[in-house]
């Protein structure tokens, strides 16, 4: 069932937006050279513990993963793109890093990813991660009163195909509000016009990923960290969006 928030609802969202924008930001900050994902993982423990937060992935045991998460953040790093498992590594110099985090603050959710790269960037890595930081912005843009899931998956993958990636659509956005998955999907790709029906008060997560050069994945013996079939950089971005009558709302703006 999709529920709906108030506006009074929404705005506690925000709060948590905010939070998660603020720790996805320092752990870009800290995502340099030498830096070990065990190091990023305390980072935002801590800051989730000094807000009274508590984290959406601690104890998660979902049927698709091998649960439960005993972290508090997603690290996935180059071809790594979802549910990265944070381990003992160290950040080498181009290393292209996913961070996802999702928490709630006083029972409401907001979910958001960031990707960045440690140290010197490879040209066609940053034209990836611009890749899916233009979809999400254009499936923002698609969240609107009238519009449906369709346009938004539908503005996603014309980004991805414009680019040139190939687009996976076992995983992708998400309802979201008092816990982190709600109903709805949101795939990668889709078509105009079809769907679920946006209307002011649905809260979503919109999350495009691609892979440079393939839509197949596998999944590490760790059973979490996803990663392209063929072994090609990834790249993943996400917010938490509102539809308010007055078009789309992103709940986790830095």
């Amino acid at each position: 069932m999709v529920e709906l928030k108030s506006p009074a609802e929404i705005a506690r969202m925000r709060v948590t937006g905010a939070f998660v924008a603020d720790v996805l930001a320092g752990v870009r900050d800290r995502a340099v050279v030498g830096a070990n994902l065990l190091d990023l993982e305390r980072y935002v423990r801590d800051r989730i513990a000094e807000r009274g937060a508590v984290s959406c992935y601690w104890d998660y045991a979902p049927s698709f993963g091998r649960g439960p998460f005993r972290n508090t953040v997603c690290l996935s790093v180059n071809d790594a793109v979802l549910h990265g498992l944070p381990f003992d590594y160290v950040l080498r110099d181009g290393d292209v890093l996913t961070a996802d985090l999702a928490v709630t603050i006083d029972g409401w959710a907001a979910d958001a990813a960031i990707t960045t790269v440690a140290g010197t960037p490879d040209a066609e890595d940053l034209r990836l991660i611009r890749a899916t930081e233009e979809a999400l912005a254009a499936a923002v843009a698609a969240a609107r009163p009238g519009n449906r899931i369709g346009d938004v998956s539908a503005a996603i993958e014309a980004v991805a195909r414009a680019a040139g990636y190939p687009v996976n659509t076992e995983y992708g956005g998400h309802g979201i509000g008092r816990t982190m998955h709600e109903d709805l999907h949101i795939p990668n790709a889709g078509r105009p016009g079809r769907g679920y029906r946006l209307r002011p008060g649905l809260t979503i997560a919109i999350e495009p990923w691609f892979a440079r050069t393939t839509d197949r994945i596998v999944t590490d013996p760790d059973g979490w960290t996803i990663r392209s079939a063929d072994g090609s950089r990834t790249a993943h971005t996400e917010h938490t969006v509102a539809v308010t009558a007055d078009g789309p709302l992103i709940l986790t703006a830095a």
